[in-house]
């Protein structure tokens, strides 16, 4: 009995977890990925320790998964906005652009 019972736990697992994966697919930025797949892991990791059982790791999971997609998202987000700033504002140069001149030695 426990033979089956340990089977049916690591199939259960096995198909949350490409559910998972398949759900942070149709996110959107890298970074939502990244967090959707660290904190559906995370979750079930945090799910299994505190309920010990098949239903806490998929709870975990999920909760894992939907924390760390808006994590991602946030910071997709933020990084976008930066990007744009970036082309209406770009830094100033503190060295001027000039072309080479053998009488002011090499360009820096």
């Amino acid at each position: 009995m426990t033979n089956t019972r340990s089977k049916t736990r690591i199939w259960i697992t096995a198909a949350a977890a490409s559910a998972v994966v398949g759900l942070a697919g149709c996110a959107s930025g890298p970074n939502q990925n990244l967090g959707t797949a660290g904190g559906a892991v995370g979750g079930a990791i945090i799910g299994n320790a505190i309920g010990g059982n098949t239903a806490s790791t998929v709870g975990g999971a999920a909760i894992g998964g939907l924390i760390g997609n808006q994590v991602g998202r946030n910071v997709d987000e933020r990084n976008y906005q930066r990007q744009q700033q970036q082309q209406y504002y770009p830094q100033q140069q503190y060295y001027p652009q000039r072309p080479y001149d053998p009488y002011y030695g090499p360009r820096y």
